[in-house]
């Protein structure tokens, strides 16, 4: 009988196992920044990237946005259910104790499977998610550590991930800084810039004419977005910030936008004030969720914004857009001259609009900008593991 010799194809033996990445994401906003580094690892045969969505991403309450994801053509590795209905402190504590739960024995099965695992920011359901890995000595990699947000209890959860990380991607020097300190290390720490801002360069934004028929607004009108979230600091005070806020909304002769608050504790509280305020005022828009696209579509044709949020703080100026920021939650953060701080009091609020009002677009900087964010991530990734 005769022998049959084996054909090895030594490049093919010799060509390195993508390194397996997973990205933990939990709600819109994350899911958002994420996306021009989730669309330069999906594009590079150096990484085979895998998606573990929880969190609002699976709540029909929060607008079911893992559907957006699917539809961006990403594979998801994992769907954990984790909010609950309720919005109160207890509530708050055991999503936190339910995420923790489920993410073990996540980890239990996947500890040999990830390479790198991406946690982003600094919400109690990420901590959570992340908390949950320590024993299985996962390595992590933290975008947007090292901030400050007095007003929210997030603060806390944010320095905990960065000690629970390996690698550091911050978006400025002085956020690096504060890494370095809390770690007691200045290893792995890279500031590469605000991530999101890839979006502008890299994103098709809708026309005005496909805005209106994919969200049924007319932005051709003068308009105001707004995102105001309650301090999870303050929360007795809530109920009375969002009433000054809609007291001093009630006064201005603009199309106004209302984006709904997510999972945070008296969320629901603030959601109902807003639902009760759109149903008396025609000129009045409440949406669940734009998708990136579509919010930041939304920034780039209004007039400014107003609120508590951090694309306020970040995104806004790339947009050459003035914020009216209100009230504590983002005390902390460094900013850049576009944005107008006050109190949550109306006559304040009503004061900054019309100074916004007369001083047209921002033509200044943004702190946060820095060139192909995503890129140089990528970059540090492939030096690195």
């Amino acid at each position: 009988m005769g022998r049959f010799r084996k054909i090895v194809d030594f490049r093919k033996l010799n060509k390195k196992h993508p390194h397996r990445i997973a990205i933990l994401t939990s709600s819109r906003a994350d899911y958002g920044i994420y996306l021009p580094l989730l669309h330069k690892l999906g594009q590079s045969d150096d990484f085979d990237l895998r998606i573990i969505t929880f969190g609002t991403h699976l709540s029909r309450f929060h607008g079911y946005t893992i559907d957006q994801i699917v539809k961006d053509g990403f594979f998801i590795d994992h769907q954990v259910e984790t909010v609950l209905a309720s919005d109160t402190e207890q509530a708050i504590a055991d999503s936190m104790a339910l995420t923790m739960q489920k993410f073990s024995g996540i980890w239990s099965v996947e500890k040999n499977n990830y390479d790198l695992v991406f946690c982003l920011g600094d919400r109690y359901e990420m901590f959570a998610a992340v908390a949950a890995a320590v024993p299985f000595n996962i390595k992590f990699a933290h975008i947007h550590g090292g901030e400050t947000t007095l007003g929210a209890i997030d603060n806390k959860f944010r320095h905990c991930l960065s000690l629970f990380s390996m690698y550091h991607f911050t978006s400025t020097k002085e956020y690096s800084e504060r890494v370095s300190n809390i770690l007691g290390s200045n290893k792995n720490i890279y500031n590469v810039g605000a991530l999101s801002l890839d979006n502008i360069n890299d994103m098709d934004l809708y026309s005005k004419e496909d805005f209106l028929k994919v969200f049924g607004i007319d932005i051709t009108k003068e308009s105001v977005l707004v995102t105001f979230h309650p301090e999870t600091v303050s929360v007795d005070e809530n109920k009375k910030y969002v009433e000054e806020v809609i007291a001093a909304l009630d006064k201005l002769d603009y199309q106004i936008i209302i984006t709904m608050p997510n999972t945070d504790t008296m969320g629901n509280m603030m959601r109902k004030e807003y639902e009760h305020f759109i149903s008396k005022r025609p000129n009045v828009i409440g949406i669940e969720s734009f998708g990136t696209k579509g919010y930041f579509t939304c920034m780039k044709y209004s007039k400014f914004l107003l609120g508590n949020t951090s694309s306020g703080i970040i995104e806004a100026a790339s947009f050459n857009k003035y914020v009216v920021n209100v009230g504590d939650r983002q005390k902390g953060r460094a900013f850049s001259p576009n944005l107008i701080q006050v109190h949550p009091d109306r006559t304040q609020i009503l004061e900054a609009c019309e100074k916004v009002k007369l001083m047209g677009d921002y033509n200044g900087e943004n702190i946060y900008h820095k060139e192909d964010v995503a890129d140089g991530i990528i970059n540090i990734l492939k030096r690195e593991l």
